[in-house]
């Protein structure tokens, strides 16, 4: 591996774990917001007893203030790829962010090779808050659905 390679990359990483970092608390913090509006709506009640317009909305809700948390962080990724020049316009920086996230990918939409390493980081970043989204939404719906649903009568 060629020194040039070896600094590029200590960039990546120094740019890289500092925003996986930010992310994580920021989702964790999110994630606790969320997750106290959600007491307040379930408040005198451990679980609706039918499944009703209110558990529904309570799933439903949830899952729209995640993805917007995760628009978010993806965002604050795109910033950085703006910052450093790595993507040349909002757009692309913005796709290319939550493609990465989300570990979809975008076609059309790649990094230079200098910073390929700081977009596989983000893909990896975005491992770690979609698993602390899905234990998140698993615990929500213990909590906010019925629990007799599934049972046999």
């Amino acid at each position: 591996m060629a020194a040039g390679n070896v600094v590029n990359w200590g960039m990546d990483w120094a740019w890289g774990l500092p925003l996986i970092i930010l992310t994580v608390v920021i989702h964790a913090y999110g994630l606790a917001v969320i997750n106290k509006r959600i007491n307040l709506r379930l408040t005198g009640r451990s679980r609706f007893q039918t499944l009703s317009l209110g558990s529904i909305f309570v799933m439903g809700g949830t899952a729209l203030w995640t993805t917007i948390l995760h628009a978010f962080e993806g965002s604050l990724w795109a910033v950085a790829y703006r910052l450093l020049g790595a993507l040349h316009d909002n757009k692309s920086a913005v796709l290319y962010s939550l493609g990465a996230l989300t570990t979809y990918g975008h076609a059309q939409i790649s990094l230079e090779s200098r910073w390929e390493l700081l977009g596989v980081l983000e893909a990896l970043n975005g491992l770690i808050l979609f698993g602390l989204t899905t234990a998140f939404l698993f615990t929500v719906m213990e909590r906010a659905w019925p629990s007799n649903l599934g049972e046999n009568r």
